[in-house]
């Protein structure tokens, strides 16, 4: 049995922690903020404003905020100035101010890209997320989430990660989407782990408690139901351990859903279950009393009192809950018109029930009244996201438009450059072209001259060759001719001395008495002969004796002379002894003489130097 006060409890899980919060891994007071450098109190203005911010003092959060801003700017700090922007962007959009939010958001964008620090822009992405999440534009959420994730790339920040994976699950439970809320709930609660920001794992125990109530609606399975009970008793657990980290506002929740854990799921005649949920529902109504915004808790809890009240016919308790619940909503400046319909719509079935029909009809009365505000206030607000969204995508596109300007102009421009290098270049390569066309003529040119001068010299060589050539062959047959003559001169001088020797051997054999000066005569004949042969050698070697004598280093005598020209004329030792009537012994030995009047060696060839002497 439920209570309608209770209808809203679920979408109250959701909205939990919507905003953003520094890690609190050296939170400090206030007070000690005097003691830090104007580089270190960045990171704790942002620590005091999002304490300020989970305790409902939104003033003070974007005041601390600010402060932040303006001294990370100061020290170029852009990292510590980004999150102090996504702080302020958390505050304006859970106090419905959506273009202040959407301003900042853009500012901490617009600071990160011109950084282009990876973590600075990741916050950035983030703090676009909790924009567009305040105006329910669910695509750009998941955009901007899954961007954050992309630019962290695997640089750890656990904490931004848990922030992260918080949104997507917000988003999924919103359309009961119980896959990924399971999913996205696991996550947030693991990063949640590795970080020091206690009210963050409080929260992330609450959406796994809400991720298992959505597993036993779907399964029945009692264990499912009791892990709903086991995540919110860790968050108890945390603020009881650390009171000063984890929010009232996260505790009273988990004693709220608490409550209504046993008054949802266990029978009316369970007095354990019924003991456990007036105690929470106490716990979360007086750890409220107080607390900035706390009213809709508060609110919830003297509901959910009323109800045990009701069951056990206790009336009078029961209505007392109800208007101090009513009472508790209507000290609030602009009601939380959601659960203030629910507090006049259970009274006015309460006095319904109780056949109080005036009383009835005017708190119905007054639930119309509240609804007609919340429908006004919803149009304004819906009126106000499409103002503000159609305003942020005339933006973009306007950004994108500049973006798209920009990037053809670049293009153009380096189109430019490149028709410009192009065009160098072409003029360049015409140039050289020119230029190596011409070389190429003149040389072209000069080796056809060349070629013209080698042609003609070649022609005059070979004239010239062809007249050396003309006269070798005249002079071959010019020696030729004169070598048969000589020959034929040697053979009859031969011939004359056989026949002289012959006529002499008859002689002495026939007479007694030789007549020596004839023979002498005769000689001197040879001699005349010898003479005509060495005129012949003369005519077909002109410079024979003349080259003998140059060469000679010693005067050659005319005997000498005449036994070179034999050996010129190729005669053997013995013929040309016959010829000089002496032995061949003594030719020898004119031989040897002669080598050395010559200034040849011992392993010279007389012969061969008389053959070539010519």
């Amino acid at each position: 049995m439920n209570h309608p006060i209770f209808k809203n409890l679920l979408p109250l899980i959701v909205i939990a922690i919507v905003g953003f919060s520094a890690d609190a891994q050296t939170l400090l007071d206030s007070t000690a903020i005097d003691k830090l450098s104007e580089k270190d109190k960045p990171a704790l203005l942002t620590q005091l404003a999002d304490r300020s911010r989970i305790n409902g003092d939104y003033k003070a959060a974007i005041a601390k905020a600010r402060e932040s801003v303006a001294l990370a700017l100061k020290t170029k700090n852009v990292d510590e100035a980004v999150k102090a922007y996504t702080m302020q962007a958390s505050v304006y959009g859970t106090t419905k101010q959506f273009i202040l939010s959407k301003n900042v958001s853009d500012t901490a964008l617009s600071l990160a890209q011109q950084s282009r620090r990876p973590v600075a822009q990741a916050y950035a992405y983030y703090a676009q997320a909790l924009f567009y999440s305040a105006v329910d534009n669910v695509e750009e959420v998941t955009k901007y989430c899954q961007l954050v994730l992309k630019t962290l790339g695997k640089k750890e920040d656990h904490y931004l990660t848990a922030k992260v994976y918080y949104q997507l699950y917000m988003l999924s439970s919103r359309r009961d989407d119980v896959k990924n809320v399971n999913k996205y709930a696991r996550a947030a609660t693991e990063n949640a782990l590795k970080t020091t920001d206690y009210n963050l794992l409080g929260n992330s125990y609450i959406a796994l408690s809400v991720a298992a109530t959505y597993n036993y609606a779907a399964t029945k399975n009692e264990l499912m139901r009791d892990s709903i009970i086991y995540y919110l008793n860790k968050t108890q657990s945390l603020y009881r351990q650390y009171p000063k980290y984890v929010a009232r506002k996260t505790y009273a929740m988990s004693c709220i859903n608490s409550a209504d854990y046993y008054l949802r799921f266990f029978p009316d005649t369970d007095q354990q279950a019924k003991a456990n949920a007036i105690r929470y529902a106490g716990m979360a109504n007086e750890v409220m009393r107080g607390v900035i915004n706390g009213e809709e808790i508060r609110a919830s809890s003297l509901g959910i009192l009323s109800e045990y009240a009701k069951r056990d016919q206790n009336f009078i308790m029961a209505e007392g809950y109800l208007q101090e619940a009513y009472a508790v909503m209507k000290s609030q400046e602009v009601p939380y018109y959601y659960t203030m319909i629910n507090v006049v719509t259970a009274l006015s079935n309460f006095y319904e029930e109780r056949g109080n029909y005036e009383k009835a009809l005017e708190f119905q009365k007054k639930a119309t009244e509240y609804s007609n505000k919340l429908f006004d206030e919803k149009r304004s607000l819906n009126a106000q996201k499409l103002e503000v969204q159609y305003e942020a995508e005339k933006k973009n596109n306007e950004v994108k438009l500049l973006k798209q300007r920009e990037k053809y102009a670049r293009q153009q421009k380096y189109l430019y450059i490149g028709i410009a290098i192009a065009s160098l270049l072409g003029l360049i390569f015409m140039f050289r072209s020119y230029h190596f066309r011409l070389r190429y003529s003149l040389q072209r040119e000069k080796q056809l001259n060349l070629e013209k001068q080698d042609a003609a010299l070649q022609m005059k060589l070979e004239k010239e060759e062809k007249a050396r050539l003309k006269a070798e062959q005249q002079l071959l047959e010019s020696q030729q001719q004169q070598l048969q003559k000589e020959v034929m001169a040697n053979q009859l001088q031969l011939e004359h001395k056989k026949e002289m020797l012959f006529h002499i051997k008859e002689k002495l054999g026939d007479a007694p008495q030789l007549n020596i000066n004839k023979i002498w005569n005769e000689e001197l004949l040879l001699d005349n002969d010898f003479e005509d042969a060495k005129f012949q050698i003369q005519e077909v070697h002109p410079e024979f004796f003349s080259l003998l004598n140059q060469r000679a280093q010693q005067k050659l005598t005319a005997l000498d002379l005449k036994l070179c020209a034999y050996l010129h004329l190729k005669m053997d030792t013995k013929k040309i002894a016959q010829l000089m009537h002496v032995e061949a012994k003594s030719v020898r030995m004119s031989r040897y003489r002669i080598k050395q009047k010559l200034g040849l060696g011992k392993e010279d060839d007389l012969n061969l130097f008389l053959q070539h002497i010519g």
